[in-house]
């Protein structure tokens, strides 16, 4: 293999790092005053955004990098996107959220943590990583939920990057997307607070969560803390959010039996009821070293989140592959209730309460019927791939 040019690497990442200054620029001028935090004495403050709650000193950044003091003023990300997709909530992933219909997806820039594995660093790793430039979109919350209206979307989603970062515009959107009778949801890394998820409690339907390994070894890696997001995830159930959880299983990182027992264990103490989806890697960013996930370990997963006691367990990112561990099925009876094949409802059977017909047992979920069957009569195959939006 021929080496390298140096003078050409060196101006590659010379470009890459003027272009990540200039996005540095902009902004800094898409913010606004944040209420996520407390003013300090000497011009400092303190984030509550995040589980790092960064004590932030004038001129300095927080982690996430898009959090920042000036002035004993912490500003915070406004008025802008990174990305916006049309999703099927499955793609979330929601199974128990409105199943069948369509998230208006948005990202901004920027997370709290530094996953090596990451499939959206583009937006993600902006400011931290000089290859990662996604353009910042301006646009108001009003034409956003407008383009969610337009595509049919009956959920928009903060995703992409961390939403917890960016809860004050979150929530700015998601009040407008309210006055349309939208349902909201974020997809998240879980590294919460309390008061982050006290904010964002009135205008949030359904919660997402990544419960990444349960090794606090394996999240000081990504630049967490293992105890920040299992406090979260019980915080998240004690408050009512609609919560689902996903845990990607990545060859030699977090795929040994003994800590899919762990998760399962921690997450039936909370509840049997949340859903615990098991998804296979795919190689990415800078682990693009590792091998693919086996059917066989995320089945296993499945299996053992049975076993523990969890009424709902899924296969993700293996569509056709995963026998009937993308359906659901009523805990009690095993009746047939939700059949899918990937992003796709092929069969909905619960009841207009949220029933099972043949046993009559509550299915945990947030479910609305007219809404599914609307979307399931409304929608192709087509207009259920996930696309990118692009405002006129």
């Amino acid at each position: 293999m021929p080496k390298s040019d140096p003078v050409l690497a060196r101006a590659d990442k010379a470009r890459a790092t003027a272009s990540m200054e200039t996005l540095s620029e902009t902004l800094s001028q898409l913010t606004k005053e944040g209420e996520l935090c407390e003013k300090l004495p000497d011009g400092k403050v303190r984030c509550y955004a995040c589980g790092h709650r960064c004590l932030i000193l004038d001129g300095h950044d927080g982690i996430c990098r898009v959090r920042f003091n000036r002035g004993g003023t912490l500003f915070v990300p406004w008025n802008y996107f990174g990305a916006l997709q049309c999703d099927p909530i499955e793609k979330k992933p929601f199974f128990h959220a409105l199943p069948g219909t369509l998230a208006m997806s948005f990202g901004m820039l920027g997370c709290d943590l530094h996953c090596g594995y990451c499939q959206n660093w583009f937006t993600s790793q902006a400011l931290r990583d000089p290859l990662s430039t996604a353009p910042a979109m301006p646009m108001t919350a009003e034409r956003f939920v407008e383009l969610a209206v337009q595509k049919g979307a009956d959920t928009v989603t903060s995703t992409y990057n961390e939403p917890l970062i960016t809860s004050e515009w979150a929530v700015e959107v998601f009040k407008e997307a309210r006055r349309h009778g939208l349902h909201t949801s974020y997809v998240s890394n879980g590294n919460g607070t309390e008061e982050v998820l006290d904010y964002i409690k009135p205008w949030v339907d359904f919660y997402k969560v990544d419960l990444k390994s349960f090794n606090d070894k394996n999240y000081r890696q990504l630049g967490g803390k293992l105890d920040n997001v299992l406090k979260t995830v019980a915080m998240l159930h004690e408050k009512g959010f609609w919560l689902e959880i996903v845990t990607l299983f990545i060859p030699g990182f977090n795929d040994s039996e003994d800590e899919m027992r762990q998760i399962a264990k921690f997450l039936v103490e909370i509840s049997p009821d949340i859903p615990w989806h098991c998804t296979a890697f795919h190689p990415d960013y800078k682990m693009a070293d590792r091998d693919y996930t086996a059917v066989r370990t995320i089945i296993r997963a499945c299996e053992i989140g049975r076993e523990e006691g969890l009424h709902y367990c899924y296969a993700g990112n293996l569509p056709g592959h995963v026998s009937d561990w993308e359906n659901t099925r009523c805990p009690n009876c095993e009746q047939l209730l939700v059949e899918r094949s990937g992003f796709t409802v092929k069969g909905y059977r619960l009841t207009d309460d949220g029933k099972c017909p043949k046993c009559s047992t509550a299915i945990a979920g947030r479910w609305d019927a007219v809404k599914t069957r609307a979307a399931l009569d409304r929608f192709n195959t087509l207009d259920r791939i996930p696309h990118s939006v692009r405002p006129s």
